[in-house]
Parts: structure tokens; sequence; C-alpha cells
């Protein structure tokens, strides 16, 4: 990513026009799909109807989301057997690089990074299952058993030997992290430290004329927030129950979609369009 973070923010009611569950999935699947191919770091759910309790809506999504980012051989230890997971088989798998193929200790190369979570103690520090077919064992550790980490692979002879990083510290992208935001929309423009904070909107000023002035801020911001409506309400609407105008609480708001021609795009639809335009415009000008 450039040293750049890239978060979007979508709203608890992405779900609402979906009533049933396998739908529901197949709809997260696709937010949390396009969030790895465009090199998303951060998704996070933000409340966009006050008045209501939408906690169990975030929730859903959130475990959904992470389930997704999750590599396939942690999955049965991190996640119970839950009703929300029923259609976690529809799910596409992400193919990041985090989520590697290989299987065999063998296979693994010194300098490698890989997710994994602690199973034991032992006398010299933590095991780990890191998907392959022995555990890698991190010296002088001792960590809460079940607990998921990120290490690098520092040695595969006899033992697979490992130490801790941070993901920050992973030179090329890891995925995704979920963020449930338990407040409205205009309380995470105001009080994340977002250098560059995008809307998107049918109602915003056309892509092509304010992409030169998105493309100079987008060259030097590190923290960037691209924000998205629900389906049955707009950003301007959705800043409004707050008495807020989304044109000042934001740095631009902008039609990825100059040419629509269905009455509404939903959250997922808005997702791809507006990624692949920046994609092509700002992703590697850095």
């Amino acid at each position: 990513m450039h040293g750049k973070k890239i978060s979007i923010a979508i709203p608890a009611s992405v779900v609402s026009d979906t009533p049933h569950l396998r739908e529901k999935t197949s709809k997260i699947g696709l937010i949390g799909r396009t969030a790895a191919i465009f090199g998303v770091d951060e998704i996070i759910i933000y409340k966009d109807e006050l008045k209501l309790d939408q906690r169990a809506d975030m929730d859903f999504i959130a475990t959904l989301l992470g389930y997704m980012e999750t590599p396939q051989y942690l999955r049965k230890r991190l996640f119970k057997i839950r009703p929300e997971l029923r259609y976690a088989g529809i799910l596409p798998p992400l193919r990041t690089p985090h989520h590697p193929l290989g299987k065999r200790a063998v296979d693994l190369k010194v300098g490698d990074f890989r997710e994994g979570v602690t199973i034991a103690r032992v006398k010299e520090g933590m095991l780990v299952n890191v998907g392959v077919d022995k555990p890698a064992l991190i010296p002088g550790k001792h960590l809460p058993l079940g607990r998921r980490v990120t290490v690098k692979i520092d040695g595969v002879n006899n033992y697979v030997m490992a130490s801790l990083v941070n993901r920050n510290e992973i030179p090329h992208y890891w995925g995704y992290t979920v963020t449930i935001w338990e407040d409205s929309l205009g309380k995470l423009v105001q009080s994340r430290p977002f250098e560059l904070k995008i809307a998107t909107s049918k109602y915003g000023a056309l892509f092509p004329e304010v992409e030169g002035k998105i493309a100079e801020r987008w060259k030097s911001a590190k923290d960037l927030l691209i924000v998205f409506g629900a389906p049955t309400k707009g950003l301007y609407e959705i800043a409004k129950q707050e008495g807020l105008n989304l044109n000042r609480i934001v740095d631009f708001v902008v039609n990825t979609i100059p040419s629509q021609l269905t009455e509404t795009v939903r959250t997922e639809e808005a997702l791809i369009a507006t990624l692949a335009v920046f994609n092509c415009a700002f992703w590697f000008k850095v």
C-alpha cells in the first residue's frame, strides 16, 4: 500500500434490504472480496440509523467479514459454530498473501510471514499452528492459548522457528481489519485523524471534475477514508440526521458513476465502482 492506510466506511444497514441469510451472506462476501482486491486496510461499520439499535447487524457484518479475512486453516479454532455462519461456505476465498495454500513445513522459507494461533505452552516458548504439518515455536514467549498472532519464519530445520511481528511491519498487503464504530458517521469523520476524507454520492461532484484536486491530496495523505451510503439513505441524508452538512465534514463528495441509469446503486455496487475508479486514477500515483 506504499505506506498508505485505506479505510472504507459502510453502514450497519447495508444488509437491511436483503431478507434471507443466504443473500445477506453473499452480499457481505462481495464487500469483503472487493476490499481485498483493491487492498483496503480497514473496513469500518458505522451506525446510520440513529434511532435504532443496530448492534446485531453490526456484529453480523463484522463476524462474516472477519471470518473471510481469517486464513482457512485457522477458522475452526477461532470461530465457533454460530447461526450467522450457516452459509459461510458460499463466501468467496480472498486468495490474498496471508491465505497461503501450502500445507507442508518444508515449503516454508525463512522470511515468510504467516498468520497463526497459539496452541500450547512448552518449556522453550510457545507453539503456534501456522497452517503446516508441524507447529512453529516462538522461543521465550508465553501467550494465552487460542490467540491469533502474526509471525515471521526464522528457521526451518527439525523445527519451524518463528518470531512475533506486527502486521504493519509486513511490506505487502496483509488483509483488512474490521472495526465496529458504535457511533454516527459524523462522529467517525470528525474524531478520527483521517488526512483525506471522501464521500460517495450521486449528488456529488462528477469525478472527472475533481480528479486533479483529489490526486494532489492523495499523494501526501497517509490515512484515507472513503465513505459509502446505505441502501435506503444516501450520505447527505445520513449526515442530515445529525444536523450536519456532508460537504463540510468531508474533503470531497464524489459521484463515481456519473452515467447511473438505475434509480439507486447498492452499497456493494458503489464499492466496486468507486474503488475501481480510484485504483486507476490514484492507487499507484504516490
